[in-house]
């Protein structure tokens, strides 16, 4: 068959090779869409990250202290916590986070540490922590939270300093609960 019969008498085939080519695109299109939708919806993160690459704590579960740091060379690191995020920056000492997000405390939305409104200490038991540190998007919900169970306004460099602080009680303090979980097997 030649170039004239196949534009003219096999209309058909040709019909046929555009339908099953513009099928390819719009299946191409849908998926570019849909990760784009998983990527960019508040839980994409845990779907990407489901445990915390420190101590495997199921991030869904833990939505509410959630981090994600997000390096210079595109590496995105996903963890339960403040702590385990303190972990991952001092591991990563020669590499440039671009984006360092927590969960809003009563959102559970992802926010920017930097500028979320923290709050360390406080009665509520924390995340891998003995001195808790939540994080909250608006001041108002960060002083409310202060009304109910303690704690004092930090900003991030304050929490981070204080996760810093805080490590060698808290893995002390983690690794005598894993040892009794052990013995309770």
């Amino acid at each position: 068959m030649n170039y004239e019969n196949f534009l003219e008498g096999g209309g058909d085939m040709f019909k046929r090779w555009m339908f099953i080519i513009l099928i390819f695109i719009g299946f191409f299109l849908f998926l570019l869409y849909f990760s784009e939708l998983i990527s960019s919806t508040e839980e994409g993160d845990i779907l990407k990250h489901p445990q915390c690459k420190y101590c495997q704590m199921d991030r869904k579960q833990f939505n509410f202290s959630r981090m994600l740091i997000v390096y210079d060379d595109g590496e995105e690191v996903g963890t339960c916590s403040l702590h385990c995020a303190s972990i991952d920056l001092a591991i990563n000492i020669d590499k440039t986070p671009v984006k360092i997000l927590v969960a809003d405390y009563n959102s559970k939305k992802l926010i920017d540490a930097e500028r979320a409104y923290w709050v360390v200490g406080g009665s509520l038991r924390g995340v891998m922590t003995k001195r808790a540190k939540w994080a909250f998007e608006k001041k108002e919900d960060a002083e409310a939270f202060i009304q109910k169970y303690g704690g004092k306004i930090a900003t991030f460099e304050e929490a981070i300093r204080a996760s810093y602080e805080d490590m060698y009680e808290d893995t002390k303090m983690i690794r005598e609960r894993r040892k009794m979980k052990r013995i309770q097997k």
